[in-house]
């Protein structure tokens, strides 16, 4: 199951191993099967610490629990987790066995005080790139609460409870048999979700926090190119974001990124929340802006008011919000959203096996995406407003080339359709004869732009007509000591390379203001 490579960069991690613990599979005479316990042999073989016992009884057949010994914990796979998920079993083979997490001690502590019994079944793909923050999240959580029991399900060896369960998207949680939530989620998010009187708590804090000289509003690439740069003036900075790392997190491939030859968004958005952290600057995670008011005279403090009631004072303001995918807006696509209607082709994509999908939007990301799929399900069905596809001509060559792929243009998607709770087609007009057509299928992934966060700005900073924050060269708004930058301006071209040049642009900028304000 392991190369050589692998089997040592493995062995080498659980070096760090202090406690023993026990792997139980419970196997049956499939394929899956041998697979896995070639794989758990691989894993026990490689320390004193770990025993493998194969007679487990669990209903999952092929599973494996991680059982750290005098204890009542519960970890569960129900998967091979390789691919995106090798990390997910690295850290909890090294959690369960004694090895500390990289998580702040506060987290911990939330964990362990977590009152009630929660059963958590997170369904997930190896393929998705979203899936091991939410895996890691809950084996973290099962391994340090008894209370927290986990298992982690891999919806192609268990595509019976996917499709009993309607599951269209992955990561998928239920808690205690009733769905918890879909989408990426850290472990932040999750006990936060869990522990109702977080958010108060969380407010009190923030609105007791100094002024700070630099505050940004969001954790993406402009965010936290922004915050480097101003905490290198060894100016007072702070960070709030909903998510570090923002759209990044949802990004597959990164082959652009000038000295980077290759990464993908997670590591990306890792990297960046490393080296902001690198440096003295006050990071408030899970926190959502909701309210900008200006300064009342020259000299005085910014607010931003966040949604869960905390307010925090600056003397300038980085906004570095973003953006988020375009919905088509057409009827049917919130209610069938997760039942039929996604976003993330890598994420979802093998959860649609076998069946026919269509992808709206015929730009890159439109036409990679279709490419992706039609190696995965059984037809797809492009749709472009346009007249012509917006890709670059290697991918519509590439995409052409494919047999099992239709593609329509001056196509407007007018309802997306549904059934019993899960999609069931698409209708569309034909922008130049006017006639209408309907499409039965079981997918669409939509993949049409972005949109700017910007709708709790409005009234206050000046914005374009699409939405955007209007910026002059050096990433000023229309608000004195406030600055903004990356995609949620008017900036053209939305490349991470981009926003992060832009990020330091409006760092510098709102350091000048600073000199320049009276003393």
């Amino acid at each position: 199951m392991l190369d050589d490579t692998l089997k040592t960069q493995l062995k080498s991690y659980l070096e760090r191993v202090t406690q023993p613990f026990e792997i139980v599979a419970s196997l049956n005479d499939s394929e899956s099967a041998r697979e896995m316990q070639t794989l758990l042999q691989d894993i026990a073989a490689m320390s004193d610490m770990i025993t493998l016992k194969t007679d487990g009884q669990d209903a999952r057949k092929p599973s494996f629990s991680l059982q750290r010994t005098g204890t009542e914990m519960s970890l569960r796979f129900a998967a091979i987790p390789l691919g995106h998920e090798f990390t997910s079993l690295v850290l909890a083979l090294l959690w369960v066995g004694g090895h500390p997490p990289k998580v702040e001690p506060e987290v911990i502590e939330q964990i362990q005080s977590l009152d009630g019994d929660y059963n958590f079944e997170v369904y997930m793909s190896l393929s998705c790139h979203n899936c091991p923050d939410v895996v890691q999240a809950l084996s973290l959580m099962a391994v340090n609460n008894p209370r927290v029991r986990t298992v982690i399900i891999d919806g192609a060896l268990y595509q019976d409870e996917v499709n009993a369960r309607e599951i269209m998207a992955v990561p998928t949680v239920y808690l205690n048999g009733a769905e918890f939530g879909a989408g990426r989620m850290n472990v932040e998010e999750i006990v936060a979700k869990l522990d109702t009187g977080a958010a108060a708590r969380d407010a009190v804090k923030l609105s007791a926090k100094a002024p700070y000289e630099v505050l940004i509003v969001g954790g993406g690439p402009a965010g936290a190119a922004a915050a480097v740069y101003a905490a290198r003036k060894g100016i007072r900075t702070g960070v709030a974001a909903e998510r570090f790392g923002g759209q990044v997190n949802d990004t597959l491939a990164i082959e652009n990124y000038i000295s980077v030859l290759e990464t993908d968004g997670p590591k990306f958005a890792a990297a960046l929340e490393a080296h902001v952290k690198a440096y003295d600057v006050d990071i408030m995670n899970l926190q959502r802006a909701d309210q900008l008011v200006p300064a009342t005279h020259e000299g005085g403090l910014i607010e931003v008011k966040l949604a869960n009631g905390g307010v925090l004072k600056s003397k300038t303001v980085i906004l570095s919000t973003g953006a988020r995918w375009r919905n088509v807006n057409v009827p049917g696509e919130q209610e069938y959203k997760n039942k039929g209607v996604a976003y993330c082709p890598h994420c979802d994509g093998p959860l649609f096996k076998g069946k026919r999908v269509a992808v709206i939007g015929g730009g890159n990301s439109g036409v990679e995406a279709a490419i992706d799929l039609a190696g995965i399900v059984a037809h797809v069905t492009l749709l472009e407003f346009g007249d012509a596809l917006r890709a670059d001509a290697v991918l519509v060559n590439k995409l052409r080339s494919l047999p099992n792929v239709e593609i329509h243009t001056s196509a407007q998607t007018t309802e997306l359709t549904g059934a019993d709770g899960k999609l069931n087609g698409l209708n569309y007009v034909d922008r130049v004869s006017n006639e209408a057509h309907r499409i039965e299928l079981e997918g669409v992934f939509v993949q049409i732009g972005l949109v700017p966060n910007t709708e709790w700005l409005k009234g206050v900073v000046e914005l374009s007509k699409h939405g955007e924050i209007i910026v002059d060269a050096r990433g000023q708004t229309s608000v004195p000591g406030v600055f903004a930058a990356g995609d949620v301006t008017t900036v053209p071209f939305k490349q991470i390379v981009i926003a992060a040049g832009d990020g330091a642009k409006a760092a510098l900028g709102a350091f000048d203001h600073l000199m320049r304000m009276p003393a």
